[in-house]
């Protein structure tokens, strides 16, 4: 949605960079370049206009001018300014103190608001809530069996008495006021805690469409009104935005279709012009696709800074803690990383969602957009297929896959064998790079990072590893380090014959000792001890 603007902002910032003073003139060329770009991203004028005069202000303030660097400080300040017209803070809902929380939707028809109650409603189940869903649109067709269908996909209860209108030549019926009423009794009846009313939408802003909607507010009064918007409305949000401000007085918005590829004025324009704050945002058909709106994590995203907390919420909702659990104490074990774990950590990254979203909110990603738009979702799909198309042998030891063993799980995935080829040659890097880090080495090609074990000193511990003591100059002492070296080979050598003749002479198996054969550590549990 922002991808535009966000090139126009980071192509004006490197201008900056290298710039130990900026003056009078730089601040101007650098405003105007915001300037235009906000104008072309459908920002409303007023509102580029105030932006754009905070900017300057403050870029030829102390702030900046006394700044070690400059550069940094402008781009801070646009952040800042960026944060305040997004709304500031964070907001959330406000839960009533004696269930159940009313929230109305309200919004032109298109803009998603029956989707947007099942992402609501399911987003509420996953706090712990029990919503149910009222299906107060009776005259769009097919409106309440769409929520119906929605609210099933969700898991969420949905109050639906009246069918509405079933086509496009059927006259509407039915009272949606009264609905509205009866699905708030409905819930304090069944001990629901949130009530999402979808209510009716129209092409455009007239007087029914209004009148209704504060019928309906009037008859529930309810906690949140939320104004859903398309984010892809271009110049118009700020009018329709002012229209149900006047007629609904909504107290939270909702910007739908961020997934989109138009310019995303919207989003910066109606919290600044209503007032009201941006609370929810949602990016996708998915029901998953919905997310509490953060404006200084969206500014970032616009920056091109990233939103790594995002990311790690997302990672904390998803992530199975036994199954992080497991793969610390092999690490621990330094046991090897298998096919096994490579297919378990590949379905706990697709909890996480879209793989090219998670890659955008990293810093920076602007710069490899083009190459993240080209990735194909169904490569790990790919991966998963000739993973599953192994044994279970041969995700444990990968090396006894020959030749013809890769033509049959390349068959048996529906790939070519170049595919799997590269698979087990990436896995064979990966294994070696995860041994390395557990055996307390840190990550090949980055000096001084630490391994997972050994602390700040691991890498050089690890790298230490198998090195030949250094011989003392202190003769008695060398004489000392001579001897103790010898013992040290005798008894590797009596440890050698021990179980030399042990083999020879049908030792027991209770006196066999597995340490014996230095296998790696985890390895016993394949030898039936």
């Amino acid at each position: 949605m922002f991808n535009s603007l966000s090139d126009r902002l980071t192509a004006t910032f490197k201008n900056l960079r290298g710039k130990g003073r900026l003056s009078e003139a730089d601040v101007d060329a650098t405003v105007r370049e915001i300037r235009r770009a906000l104008l072309d991203a459908d920002v409303a004028v007023p509102v580029v206009r105030d932006f754009a005069a905070r900017i300057r202000e403050r870029a030829l303030g102390a702030e900046v001018s006394g700044a070690l660097n400059p550069s940094q400080q402008i781009v801070k300040i646009v952040n800042e300014e960026l944060v305040t017209i997004l709304g500031g803070e964070t907001r959330r809902l406000r839960l009533a103190k004696n269930p159940p929380t009313v929230i109305m939707l309200a919004g032109l028809q298109g803009s998603g608001k029956t989707t947007l109650a099942g992402k609501l409603g399911k987003w509420l189940k996953g706090q712990g809530h029990s919503p149910i869903l009222v299906a107060a649109d009776l005259q769009r067709p097919n409106a309440v069996t769409q929520l119906e269908v929605v609210g099933r996909r969700a898991g969420v209860a949905v109050y639906s008495p009246h069918p509405g209108v079933q086509s496009e030549f059927e006259a509407p019926t039915g009272d949606p006021v009264a609905v509205a009423r009866d699905g708030v009794a409905e819930a304090r009846s069944r001990l629901h805690d949130v009530v999402i009313v979808d209510t009716a939408g129209r092409l455009g802003v007239d007087a029914e469409l209004m009148q209704q909607a504060a019928d309906i507010r009037a008859a529930v009064n309810p906690d949140e009104v939320l104004f859903v918007i398309d984010a892809m409305i271009g110049q118009d949000a700020v009018n329709t935005a002012k229209a149900f401000e006047e007629g609904v007085d909504f107290t939270g918005v909702v910007l739908s279709k961020l997934d989109g590829d138009a310019r995303g004025g919207a989003a910066l324009s109606v919290a600044s012009v209503t007032g009201r704050p941006v609370m929810f945002a949602s990016m996708g058909e998915g029901l998953d696709d919905f997310e509490l709106f953060h404006p200084d994590r969206m500014a970032s995203r616009i920056l091109d800074m990233g939103d790594v907390l995002t990311l790690i919420e997302q990672a904390e909702a998803s992530w199975d803690k036994d199954e992080a659990a497991r793969m610390a104490k092999k690490f621990a074990d330094q046991e090897d990383f298998t096919l096994e774990d490579f297919l378990a950590q590949m379905q706990q990254i697709r909890k996480m969602g879209s793989m090219k979203k998670m890659l955008m909110m990293m810093p920076g990603a602007q710069n490899f957009r083009q190459q993240l738009e080209q990735f194909d979702e169904r490569e790990i799909d790919r991966v998963e297929a000739i993973v599953r198309s192994m044994t279970p042998h041969e995700r444990v030891a990968p090396k006894i896959i020959n030749g013809s063993r890769r033509a049959r799980i390349a068959k048996g995935s529906g790939v070519h064998v170049s595919e799997v080829n590269g698979l087990l040659e990436r896995f064979g890097q990966a294994q070696k790079m995860m041994r390395k880090m557990a055996q307390g080495g840190g990550i090949p090609g980055m000096p001084g990072m630490p391994g997972l074990r050994g602390g700040l000193g691991g890498s050089k511990k690890g790298l230490a590893k198998g090195k030949k003591k250094a011989k003392s100059g202190n003769p008695a002492k060398a004489a000392q380090q001579l001897r103790e070296a010898e013992a040290r080979r005798a008894a590797g050598a009596s440890k050698a014959v021990s179980a030399a003749q042990g083999s020879s002479f049908g030792a027991q198996a209770e006196d066999f000792d597995p340490a014996s054969l230095n296998l790696p550590k985890g390895f016993e549990k394949y030898l039936g001890k």
